[in-house]
């Protein structure tokens, strides 16, 4: 569960490198989440709004750490809007989001798989 919070601690940062784990710990809690949400949207008949309203403040995060996923493997932030070409683009950024880092110090700062002294 911490990683789902450490993410939200970091919501608007958009610098800096993120792991794998960090990033597929907080979408699989995020999914999770919104799939318990969705559930009791149904359940109490609100249409729907719960779930949105979650969704709505998730976005920014999710944006911050997928970018810091890119930095990780030496990508410009900027390639996240390569998710917007439909298939083509969604599958670049599952295989991009699947690299593994890049070792050692890039251009977005130093590994986070590295212990610092």
């Amino acid at each position: 569960m911490h990683w789902f919070v450490d993410v939200l601690k970091k919501y608007a940062v958009f610098s800096g490198r993120a792991r794998r784990q960090e990033y597929w710990m907080f979408t699989l809690i995020s999914t999770v989440i919104s799939i318990v949400l969705a559930i009791a949207d149904t359940v109490l008949g609100t249409g729907e709004i719960i779930e949105a309203v979650y969704t709505l403040a998730l976005l920014l995060p999710m944006i911050a750490v997928t970018v810091r996923r890119l930095h990780d493997t030496d990508r410009s932030g900027w390639w996240f809007l390569i998710g917007l070409v439909p298939i083509v683009g969604w599958i670049v950024m599952l295989v991009f989001m699947c690299l593994d880092s890049t070792p050692g110090h890039n251009n977005y700062g130093s590994s986070p798989k590295q212990p610092t002294y």
